[in-house]
C-alpha cells in the first residue's frame, strides 16, 4: 500500500519496522521498540552486565543512546528521514542492574523541515532518570516507498 494512503498510526508502525530493520546498533544495545505514532514513540531496555559502568551503575551513553534511538524513532515516524541538529540531556538518578529503563519521545513543535522533541527516561518504579531533548531536521528522503 503506498504511504499516502496510511493512515499516520500505519505510516509511523511502517518507518519503525524499517529503521528497526537497518538499525544494528539499537540491536545490539538491546531495546525493544514498545510502541510508535506520528511524532513519538516509546523503547523499552532491561540493564545488563555490559551497560555498567565503573562506578556500578549504567553507563550514562548507554541512558544517551537509549533516549536518542527513541528520538529517532518519533522525528523519523512521518516516513520522512530526519536526523539529530541538537541533542542534550540531563541525568536525574542513577540506574543499576536489572533496572528496566522506560524511554518516551513526544514531538513538542514541529516547523518547516525541524522539530523539537523531549524524551523522558524512567525506570520500572516511574522514577524519571534523565531528560533528554532533541533538535531534528528531515533531510527529504523517504524511509521507504
Amino acid at each position: 500500500m503506498p504511504s499516502s494512503k496510511l493512515t499516520p498510526k500505519e505510516r509511523a508502525i511502517k518507518s519503525g519496522a524499517t529503521m528497526l530493520r537497518d538499525d544494528l546498533a539499537f540491536r545490539i544495545l538491546g531495546a525493544t521498540l514498545e510502541n510508535i505514532n506520528a511524532g513519538s514513540a516509546k523503547v523499552c531496555l532491561r540493564i545488563k552486565e555490559d551497560h555498567i559502568n565503573g562506578h556500578g551503575f549504567c553507563h550514562g551513553g548507554v541512558i544517551f543512546s537509549l533516549a536518542d534511538a527513541t528520538f529517532g524513532f518519533a522525528c523519523n515516524s512521518y516516513n520522512v528521514k530526519a536526523v539529530a541538529q541538537n541533542r542534550a540531556i540531563t541525568y536525574i538518578s542513577p540506574v543499576r542492574k536489572k533496572d528496566i529503563l522506560i524511554s518516551e519521545a513526544k514531538e513538542i513543535k514541529k516547523f518547516g523541515r525541524s522539530a523539537i522533541y523531549d524524551v523522558m527516561v524512567k525506570n520500572q518504579n516511574k522514577d524519571l532518570v534523565a531528560i533528554f531533548r532533541g533538535h531534528s531536521r528531515a533531510v527529504g528522503q523517504n524511509l521507504f516507498d
